[in-house]
């Protein structure tokens, strides 16, 4: 996946890692989200990893150096890791609006 692109309301405030199998946290091996109005895009630099999506766990993603994939706000996912690599993980805030019409469609 690569070159993936954040959507265009969405500016940076925090940058993760880089991790490798050494170094990552274990509650990203774990199901978890971003909070509403978080994207994060993920960077693999060497290795590869294993994004799983929980909502569809038989379709997981495996992403190599060079690959990158955005993380949807409240998409419950998880890592897997088959060896040894490198991911940075950048965070970054939605528009005030893009919140606002995310919450108006669930509702």
């Amino acid at each position: 996946m690569r070159g993936a692109r954040l959507p265009d309301d969405c500016a940076a405030y925090r940058r993760l890692g880089p991790f490798t199998t050494a170094t990552l946290p274990p509650g990203l091996l774990r199901a978890h989200a971003l909070k509403p109005g978080c994207c994060g895009l993920a960077t693999i630099a060497a290795g590869h990893i294993g994004i799983v999506w929980e909502d569809a766990p038989d379709r997981s993603i495996r992403l190599g150096a060079g690959d990158n994939i955005v993380i949807a706000p409240e998409r419950r996912h998880h890592i897997a890791v088959d060896g040894e690599f490198t991911l940075e993980i950048g965070l970054n805030r939605q528009s005030e609006s893009a919140v606002v019409e995310s919450a108006a469609a669930k509702a």
